[in-house]
């Protein structure tokens, strides 16, 4: 991690911040130095990264496009990119990229840096090949939600994008309501969103603005889709959320919505024949650069 400014201010070990404490994603929860954590994130890889893919070739994601992956993970996109889309090369940046040196590949760029502080070309994100204009693709997936600026952060990113480029981002919206009904996973569901709010920031709710915040960073045409895997015993997405609940589970206890029994029930009924919910939905929106002139 190489932020451009202070670090902040984090609670004592083993302590869940209270509202309007500062704390980050992978600092008070999901930090990858935790056992596991490189394969939580790719159960969530497993579920979401087909559709990714998809969506990436068919916006025309090929041979001689210069590629951006911000928040790359475990770089399981970043490498199928070069291997499957003939990509001419991909940056990957991440605040911590112990999971992206594992496989390298030709093509491959991984650059450890936080894309927040000073903005995206604060430290560690300097250079005449992070200058704008210089990616036909700029793509972010479950990175803008754990963080508050994102509006700034958007406007940055299209900037990286070449003229006629693309800018692609994708992050989880929230399928349940007053009107969902209650189960285990519902209730569950709702105190992990809260819980992860209230201690590092993440905020699913803003999400479906993203077409009109692609426009308002001077990108047109943009389109917008929403894929939904199937909650299924033993398949990648439950196998992710029942890692996550597990991993935020003291935030989720603390918002008082449910206790440890609830959680440890809605575990048991996500990897049960008698799971009958929808899973937190990607959003993926892009937006196009104009072409100079």
């Amino acid at each position: 991690m190489t932020p451009s400014d202070d670090p902040p201010l984090r609670p004592p070990a083993g302590q869940v911040p209270q509202p309007g404490q500062d704390g980050r994603y992978g600092e008070t929860f999901f930090s990858p130095e935790a056992a596991g954590e490189g394969e939580r994130i790719d159960f969530g890889a497993l579920a979401y990264d087909d559709i990714t893919m998809a969506r990436l070739r068919a916006l025309g994601a090929g041979p001689g496009w210069r590629c951006l992956d911000v928040g790359a993970g475990t770089g399981t996109v970043s490498r199928r990119l070069l291997e499957e889309a003939g990509v001419a090369s991909v940056l990957a940046v991440d605040r911590d990229v112990r999971f992206l040196g594992a496989r390298a590949v030709p093509g491959l760029d991984v650059r450890e840096a936080d894309i927040t502080g000073d903005g995206i070309t604060g430290d560690g994100i300097t250079g005449a090949d992070f200058a704008p204009g210089q990616f036909q693709l700029v793509h972010a997936r479950f990175v803008l939600m754990h963080l508050p600026e994102h509006e700034r952060l958007i406007t940055a990113l299209a900037e990286r994008v070449a003229p006629g480029g693309v800018l692609v981002l994708g992050d989880a919206v929230d399928l349940t309501s007053d009107r969902t009904p209650d189960t285990p996973y519902t209730s569950v569901m709702r105190a992990m969103w809260q819980g992860l709010r209230s201690t590092i920031g993440t905020d699913v709710s803003w999400v479906p603005s993203y077409p009109q915040l692609l426009r308002g960073a001077g990108l047109q045409p943009v389109a917008a889709e929403i894929h939904v895997p199937p909650l299924q015993p033993g398949s990648p997405i439950s196998r992710f959320w029942a890692d996550t609940w597990e991993r935020s589970r003291q935030a989720m206890v603390a918002t008082g919505l449910v206790d440890d029994a609830a959680v440890d029930a809605a575990v048991r009924y996500l990897g049960s024949d008698a799971c009958a919910a929808l899973s937190a939905g990607m959003l993926t929106a892009w937006g196009w650069k104009p072409e100079e002139g």
